[in-house]
């Protein structure tokens, strides 16, 4: 598929900005503004009436035509905006039928229907109406662009022996949550493509913060990831016994971006000879910048053959179907985890007792701080390094316009504080509510202890949203993310204490 050179875009708020407002400013630019003076225009102008011959009246001019050509730039970004990441074109576009499946499903369950009434009735009781026709929830069009998988005369050809071939096997064990292991099983078929070997079901590390120990079959389904992939890699369940025997060789850390001639003169030889070469820490080690094939095959990887195992899909898309039931509805991803507050460096402003607690942990487990040691936290703050806490969500929904009817489902594992801690976001927008909320009883129970699956029903959840916002960068953000809104300049000074980038995302057509 081919790829237009700017496929994502961010809004970058510099840092002095931000300082320099404060919350009053903010209020201030929130209030309508007053009617303008009834005082006629020569009365008020600061400048006496020059002739129009002077030449003070023409500088002036061309400084006023010069300074509406920038508001109009800063106001209608539509110029600057790349006509779309998809180069397919289709004379339909993307139809809400097939992105938004989740808002056209009513659930038939009555059990279900009584349960979403009692949550109902323990929330205030606000009219939805307005909300329906809100600006906010409008969607985009798409532009007439649809995603393609097209790959050369070339590849295909060299498809045919490589996956034929058994002399060669390579194993990749992956780590971190359910995002980081589905980045990197993607870069671990691109890698096997490459090396023209055969790719052994990836291993799922058990994950040390919350002892996870799914393996591959618990999340995705195998079988489907076999098929899809059947044209481009030979995928393998276990070494054959011909290799059983056979020491791997082994790469721990392999660097940052590396591209397919780094992999090929560092690894194809030793693979050659021994027949088995075993990698860890594959996270965000590939190159971003592929040749045209390998990047469609990562593509393929991603939105095709990684495809969740029927129990979490079937309960992700009962939860999305009970969230739509009563019309469009946000998906939060809220990164306020005790984990993420000691790896990001930053603190959740809760009270003195909680923020104790996180600097405790960082300094017993120093290890856990994920880079940038030097800059303390008011920096990290200053630089956007930080998730948003709930004040800062909420001031950023209002910001943005949400209607205080709003239905919410924040994604995430429990906050830091519990309820408390999303206090202030409740008492403005108290239609909020997680898939412990909406699930019936004893849905959960198989995926308890599973921080993975629980993840997937937060993605396939998130996924089927009308709209979609991350608290904080990461990975599931990226790849939810597909289309960007993009705000005006002018919308970015009413941000005071949010990071520096963010996005806002609107009907992801992902399906995993």
């Amino acid at each position: 598929m081919a790829r237009p050179k700017k496929k994502l875009s961010y809004i970058s708020v510099p840092s002095q900005i931000i300082t320099s407002l404060s919350s009053s400013s903010l209020q201030s630019l929130l209030i309508s503004p007053t009617k303008s003076s009834s005082k006629p225009f020569s009365s008020s102008f600061p400048f006496p009436s020059p002739s129009y011959k002077s030449p003070r009246l023409w500088f002036l001019a061309l400084f006023l035509v010069g300074l509406l050509g920038m508001l109009k730039l800063g106001f209608d970004l539509d110029p600057l905006t790349p006509f779309s990441p998809y180069p397919c074109p289709t004379s339909d576009g993307f139809s809400r039928s097939r992105l938004g499946i989740a808002t056209t499903v009513r659930d038939p369950n009555a059990q279900t229907n009584q349960i979403l009434n009692s949550i109902e009735e323990q929330r205030p009781s606000i009219s939805t109406k307005s909300s329906e026709h809100s600006e906010f929830w409008k969607q985009p069009d798409g532009l007439g662009y649809r995603p393609c998988l097209e790959f050369s005369r070339e590849y295909r050809r060299a498809s045919e022996g490589i996956v034929k071939n058994r002399r060669k096997y390579l194993m990749v064990v992956v780590s971190g949550g359910m995002n980081q292991q589905r980045n990197q099983i993607v870069d671990a078929v691109v890698i096997a493509r490459i090396l023209g070997a055969s790719l052994v079901v990836p291993i799922l590390q058990v994950n040390v913060i919350w002892g996870d120990e799914s393996e591959f079959s618990d999340i995705f389904d195998l079988d489907h990831f076999k098929r899809v992939l059947a044209d481009d890699v030979h995928i393998v369940s276990s070494l054959p016994s011909t290799h059983i025997m056979t020491r791997p060789v082994e790469e721990k850390r392999t660097p940052l971006h590396v591209s397919p001639d780094w992999i090929r003169s560092r690894y194809l030889k030793r693979l050659n000879r021994e027949g088995v070469l075993l990698l860890r820490g594959l996270d965000s080690r590939l190159s971003k910048d592929l040749p045209s094939d390998l990047q469609k095959l990562r593509c393929k990887v991603a939105f095709n053959a990684l495809k969740f195992a029927s129990p979490l899909l079937e309960l992700g898309s009962k939860i999305a179907e009970r969230m739509s039931s009563k019309g469009p509805y946000l998906a939060l991803h809220l990164r306020m985890e005790k984990d993420v507050w000691v790896r990001t460096g930053c603190l959740p402003g809760l009270s003195q007792e909680y923020d104790e607690i996180v600097s405790n942990e960082r300094k017993r487990r120093p290890e856990l701080l994920t880079g940038r040691s030097n800059m303390s936290y008011h920096d990290r703050k200053l630089a956007g390094l930080c998730p948003l806490n709930e004040l800062e969500v909420t001031r950023l929904l209002k910001a943005l316009g949400a209607p205080k009817s709003t239905r919410i489902y924040w994604a995430g594992g429990q906050p830091l504080g519990g309820k408390e801690a999303l206090r202030s976001l409740i008492e403005e927008f108290p239609h909020l509510y997680n898939k412990e909320d909406l699930a019936l009883p004893g849905e959960l129970e198989p995926f308890a202890k599973r921080a993975s699956s629980m993840a997937a029903i937060d993605y396939i959840v998130s996924e089927r949203s009308d709209v979609f916002m991350p608290s904080h960068g990461g990975n599931m953000g990226h790849a939810i993310q597909v289309c960007i809104l993009i705000i005006t300049p002018l919308f970015s000074y009413l941000l005071d204490w949010v990071p520096l980038t963010f996005m806002l995302v609107f009907e992801s057509p992902l399906s995993l």
